[in-house]
């Protein structure tokens, strides 16, 4: 007999979980680390930072030389991620993945070390696109060419993998990590497939990405103490810290988890997303969309508000989005509710890794379920009496957490939450 939700769906399980960030390789250091209320937050080494208003990150260094592009990071962190959970699920550990992949990748584009190899070739004007054309076009530059094809991570790891039918590339902004997941759920759900492989990575930490979040007065310029930078939801808030990663899950039907014996290691029981189309940066003032975003996850899990035992916040850290986010999460929970239940930013410890934040927390919320521990919100040490949420300050708490809400906010108002629990209900 066919298990299937409360809608008469097939049942989505996660069976392999892979996790890379500033914290370290492997989702059983980053665990260690995150409970421990460890930063991997740092000053940036990387490149010249002299004159830059914000000049740390959450790089992932132990993967970079200085021959690396955004590009060939973002796939190195992702193989990482993906080989992780494709091992821990026991399917397609030998290049032969039965499955699609859909892949969360950053919006790629030349970085100023490859323009200025270009400018090489045009010293008398500044390089335009019709540089880039000519130098594909003559073969001398034609790997930069494809490498900065915004599908080539994608493609890459599909042949790495072999996983099956067309690659999906997708960006919808700081959500893209878990939009990838709501896919594979969908497609698994549709009958179109009993596997898939989802992910999010971004290793996009350069010159140009810190110098245009900078214009837009998103980054924290708290440079003195790196570990001490990223405060969500505390009252001395003042930006974001950019940081890379990967996260990854192998999603199947219950059904097919089950009779190849795999071990189930949580359930995708809802997605839910609403775009609000307000501002290309900012949230509408009223909530709206982060409201009905995280309505229509529970509904689409069969829930309510008061099955939810913890809310693995986006929390950014910048003054807007904060506020934003507990204005949505009382709306949706109530003030009676929403003070029993504990809500905590990853972010606090390895930045906001933007697209591959949605899976490394949907990673980082699985995790929180099978251990029984609620990783913390570090740097909480000046309250704002305008958010008064419980954000497991400081220290990590054990908890029995059946079933949590992720939310995932991005840029542009593109918004996803997941609701995933321990056991099939």
């Amino acid at each position: 007999m066919a298990h299937t939700d409360k809608h008469g769906r097939p049942i989505v399980v996660v069976t392999g979980i892979g996790v890379v960030s500033s914290l370290g390789q492997g989702k059983e250091d980053n665990w260690r680390r995150l409970t421990a209320g460890e930063s991997g937050i740092h000053r940036i080494t990387r490149f010249p930072i002299e004159g830059m208003r914000t000049t740390i990150a959450g790089t992932v260094d132990f993967l970079f030389d200085e021959r690396v592009a955004a590009p060939d990071l973002s796939e190195r962190l992702a193989t990482l991620a993906a080989e992780e959970a494709i091992g821990q699920s026991g399917i397609g550990s030998k290049g032969n993945f039965p499955g699609p992949l859909f892949a969360a990748v950053p919006p790629v584009e030349m970085e100023w070390p490859e323009k200025r190899k270009l400018a090489e070739n045009a010293p008398e004007r500044p390089v335009e696109y019709r540089d880039l054309l000519a130098s594909a076009a003559s073969g001398k530059f034609r790997p930069w060419h494809e490498r900065f094809l915004f599908g080539s991570v994608a493609d890459r790891l599909a042949d790495k993998f072999g996983t099956q039918g067309q690659p999906i590339s997708l960006s919808t902004a700081c959500a893209s990590g878990a939009t990838a997941i709501q896919l594979g759920v969908e497609a698994i759900r549709r009958g179109e497939c009993e596997v898939a492989l989802s992910l999010g990575t971004d290793g996009s930490v350069h010159p140009e990405a810190l110098i245009r979040f900078s214009l837009l007065s998103a980054l924290t310029t708290a440079n003195d103490k790196p570990e001490e930078a990223a405060r969500p939801f505390a009252k001395n808030r003042d930006g974001f810290v950019m940081a890379e990663g990967a996260g990854a899950l192998v999603l199947e039907s219950l059904d097919h988890a089950l009779a190849r014996g795999a071990r189930i290691l949580g359930v995708l029981e809802g997605c839910g997303e609403m775009a609000d189309n307000f501002h290309r940066t900012r949230s509408s003032p009223d909530g709206k969309p982060i409201i009905g975003c995280m309505n229509n996850a529970m509904a689409d899990a069969g829930v309510t508000p008061g099955d939810i035992d913890y809310i693995n916040a986006h929390g950014t850290s910048t003054p807007e989005n904060d506020r934003m986010e507990y204005v949505g999460l009382k709306a949706v929970f109530g003030e009676e509710v929403l003070a029993g239940i504990p809500c905590s930013s990853n972010k606090s410890m390895i930045g906001h890794t933007l697209t591959a934040a949605g899976a490394i927390e949907a990673a980082v919320s699985l995790l929180t379920i099978a251990n029984g521990r609620i990783p913390p919100t570090i740097n909480y040490h000046v309250p704002d009496p305008a958010i008064p949420l419980d954000v497991v300050p400081n220290v990590a708490r054990d908890a029995q957490v059946r079933r949590v809400i992720s939310n995932s906010f991005g840029f542009g108002g593109q918004n996803v939450s997941l609701v995933m629990a321990g056991e099939p209900a």
